[in-house]
């Protein structure tokens, strides 16, 4: 089992999601739809002067689909390279 963090901007998350769940069509998450913060080059708080926001999808899956997870995302960061696409995986001990 493991748990998968993908962390974005909003502005990709409809594409991100589409793309996994065409991939993996029993592909279950949750998603953490409005997150601020603060990255490496800005802010994101949803606010006039720092108006972008990003998400986080949480999913646990099989081992099995890491690979397809991986495929996914490495084609969102080159398609999106400016949206801060990140995707963190655990495994279970």
């Amino acid at each position: 089992m493991i748990r998968i963090e993908i962390i974005a901007n909003q502005s990709v998350q409809e594409e991100i999601i589409k793309n996994l769940e065409a991939v993996m069509p029993d592909f279950c998450y949750s998603l953490l739809p409005l997150i601020y913060g603060r990255g490496k080059e800005s802010y994101k708080l949803g606010t006039t002067t720092w108006p972008e926001t990003n998400f986080i999808l949480l999913a646990y899956c099989d081992d099995k689909k890491e690979d397809d997870i991986k495929t996914v995302i490495e084609y969102e960061k080159k398609k999106f390279p400016n949206e801060g696409i990140k995707i963190f995986v655990l495994h279970e001990k």
